[in-house]
């Protein structure tokens, strides 16, 4: 069974330490503690029943609590599981902006870091190249260097 642990946010790493050092000390029920990327405020605890993770979080720092029921693998797997995306972006490209305070500019790629899932990009209508480095979902390519402007 799966858990969801509130604790206070920036804190996550911390809890999860403070949880497995428990649950080695004292042998609890508990299988895992993780700490998806890019959820903040909360970890997940995978126990064999509720009161092992009871257990493991009661009365430590930066825990808050468990959130209600308990849920299924196949609705954390998405957070758990890597997923490896076709990045289709390539330095030289022109991309244009679609989140962001940027919205809608255009820019040139520089770097693409694929670990990160992000990329360093010029605008283009910039008096000055100051690069400027953006998630690679908030981008879309709209031309591909050496393909002619159909605009």
């Amino acid at each position: 069974m799966f858990f969801i642990i509130k604790v206070t946010t920036n804190k996550e790493e911390a809890a999860v330490d403070m949880i497995s050092d428990r649950v080695e000390k004292k042998s609890i029920g508990v299988s895992a503690v993780l700490r998806p990327h890019g959820l903040r405020g909360y970890i997940l605890l995978e126990a064999d029943d509720r009161e092992s993770a009871e257990d493991a979080v009661f009365n430590l720092p930066y825990v808050k609590g468990i959130i209600g029921k308990t849920i299924g693998y196949e609705e954390i797997r998405n957070m758990v599981e890597p997923s490896i995306k076709a990045v289709s972006i390539e330095e030289g490209d022109i991309i244009e902006i679609i989140g962001s305070t940027l919205k809608g500019e255009k820019a040139k790629v520089v770097r693409i870091d694929k670990q990160k899932e992000e990329v360093v990009v010029n605008l283009l209508g910039a008096v000055v190249q100051l690069p400027v480095t953006l998630k690679i979902d908030n981008v879309k390519v709209i031309r591909r260097e050496g393909e002619e402007d159909a605009d």
